[in-house]
């Protein structure tokens, strides 16, 4: 057997593959796509959110039977499945009315639907899986492959989005990526993120609001609903709250990231971006705010939601926006035309002493991150 290896597996009673190169290892589900697990090899620590209810196959969902479990479709559809980093294709938050009477679930079809093994590959030199969901309400194809080179410390992904129509089509895709306890965690944990503009979303938060809404502000400095600011850079301030902000990556900075330290453990995980495709950052944290179900008062989450969109306001909300902060906030594919886009997850150990993150590198040889005193860690 190589030291890489794609293997089917099953995480938590679904259907999922497990890749891993010695370094690291990445866990799959075909229902939805989503990337539920991301550590160190033999590390005990989840980098990813893990939902702590027991999630299903999504297209499984049956409202009849689990609507009383997750919440009523559309969203109770999307939340039977949901885990670690759901991918958004077609529409970034609730879909119209019409939309949502043909099935079309909360942030679109691909997060909801069943996704099929096209390739799989391994040998000494790495691993890769190619996975592969129809989306036949967009008329769209989706494709992600998931590639782990040999002693590599990070996941390099591709995705492919094959428009089928005759024409033109406006949509929203977005990286519906969360991190969670124990590794992002309060008073241990921060997020460090290259970003010009923010604002605050505009709907409060079911009554239970950290911030103001739709306030411009500084990161990671927010204006707190109760007076003074917030620090959103560290997770989990208040009990009982939750918020949506919408934060603009600055162009300034070629190597677009989004990475959270954890100091107790000395570990940095995150993601880099493709800005040209994914401008906007959402940020979304419940934090034991939501008595109802599947969250049920006890689910602590910060999602960092990098994508075309700002906030997860539908596609009929961005397309009357059309830009926010001179940024576009939706994306277009052309009649039969492909678009491709790739970016990395990564982990790696930092040493104990680091206290925050200034900064990520890109070079042929790797990654490398640094910190305030400008030293640095080197991983491919």
């Amino acid at each position: 057997m190589p030291a890489c290896e794609c293997q089917p597996t099953n995480w938590k009673d679904r259907k999922a593959y497990r890749l891993s190169n010695g370094e690291v290892e990445l866990i799959t589900l075909l229902g939805g796509g989503h990337i539920a697990d991301f550590r160190l090899c033999a590390s005990p620590i989840n980098i990813l959110w893990e939902a702590p209810w027991p999630t299903i196959d999504p297209h499984a969902f049956n409202p009849d039977a689990h609507a009383s479990l997750y919440g009523a479709a559309p969203i109770g559809r999307f939340l039977s499945g949901y885990t670690g980093h759901a991918v958004v294709v077609g529409n970034f938050g609730m879909p119209s009315e019409s939309e949502a009477a043909s099935g079309v679930p909360l942030h679109g079809e691909a997060a909801s639907s069943e996704w099929k093994v096209v390739s799989v590959n391994h040998d000494d030199f790495g691993c890769a899986l190619l996975l592969e969901v129809a989306l036949p309400h967009c008329q769209f194809v989706f494709q992600r492959e998931i590639v782990l080179a040999a002693s590599s410390f990070r996941a390099s992904i591709t995705e492919i989005l094959i428009n089928l129509a005759a024409h033109e089509r406006e949509f929203q895709w977005v990286q519906h990526a969360a991190f969670g306890e124990p590794f992002f965690a309060r008073d241990e944990s921060s997020l460090f993120v290259d970003v010009s503009r923010a604002i605050t979303w505009p709907l409060g938060y079911e009554g239970h609001e950290l911030l103001r809404d739709d306030a411009e502000f500084l990161w990671p400095n927010a204006p707190a609903i109760s007076g003074g600011t917030v620090d959103l850079s560290n997770p989990f301030a208040r009990d009982g709250t939750g918020f949506v902000a919408a934060l603009v990556t600055s162009n300034d900075h070629p190597n677009t990231s989004a990475v959270v330290l954890n100091r107790s453990h000395s570990l940095a995980a995150g993601y880099t971006l493709d800005r040209a495709c994914f401008p906007w950052i959402t940020l979304w944290e419940e934090n034991h705010a939501r008595a109802y179900s599947p969250w049920n008062g006890n689910v602590r989450v910060r999602g960092v939601e990098f994508g075309t969109s700002p906030m997860p306001l539908g596609i009929e909300h961005a397309r009357q926006t059309r830009t926010l902060f001179d940024t576009p906030v939706l994306a277009r594919i052309s009649a039969h035309e492909t678009l491709t886009t790739s970016y990395d997850l990564f982990v790696t150990k930092v040493p104990a002493t680091w206290k925050s993150i200034a900064g990520l590198e890109r070079s042929r040889n790797g990654l490398a991150l640094r910190n305030a005193s400008n030293e640095k860690v080197r991983f491919t």
